[in-house]
């Protein structure tokens, strides 16, 4: 199984805007922590995320959350 890039080893902490955001789940986005296609041919896909109303969002940035795409403390294990 392959493994996605570690983008950077804590969260992307962003205010962000109601709207619909696609994250990067392969870590190859020169975009992070957003998706800008980099993973095409790859087994990786961006996840997409609705965001309701602004509010501020803790982004994975290491890519190995087990809630993605919000940062869930797995880059303190890498």
């Amino acid at each position: 199984m392959a493994k996605p890039e570690i983008a950077q080893k804590k969260p992307y902490v962003m205010e962000m805007q109601a709207g619909t955001y696609a994250w990067c789940a392969c870590g190859k986005s020169k975009n992070q922590p957003f998706c800008d296609g980099s993973h095409t041919g790859s087994k990786f896909s961006p996840v997409i995320q609705k965001i309701e109303a602004p509010t501020k969002v803790a982004w994975c940035g290491c890519k190995h959350t087990k809630t993605p795409p919000f940062c869930d403390g797995s880059h303190m294990k890498l």
